[in-house]
């Protein structure tokens, strides 16, 4: 797994068991929305400086966020809870 998306699933998984939304998180730590969003996604090269505000942030070592099998376990569990919900859609209201 990508560095990158392993740092981004765990900033997701902390910040949402922090009950934290994507904008609530970006004011703590520093940065926009937008760019919250983007690191969640994997799609930013995060400085030292982002790492540790994050962390601070968040509550958490820095290590918590670039733990890979963390980021692999909440992947799987976020993907099966995206499913479940998609199949309950498409079942529509139960009569």
């Amino acid at each position: 797994m990508d560095i990158r998306r392993a740092f981004g699933l765990n900033v997701r998984r902390l910040r949402l068991s922090a009950g934290l939304s994507q904008e609530a998180a970006a004011d703590l730590i520093g940065v926009g929305r937008t760019h919250q969003g983007a690191m969640e996604r994997g799609q930013q090269n995060v400085t030292l400086l982002i790492l540790a505000q994050v962390a601070h942030a968040l509550g958490c070592s820095w290590t918590d966020l670039l733990d890979v099998a963390s980021a692999r376990s909440f992947a799987a569990s976020h993907t099966a809870t995206k499913r479940s919900r998609r199949t309950q859609k498409s079942k529509g209201p139960a009569r």
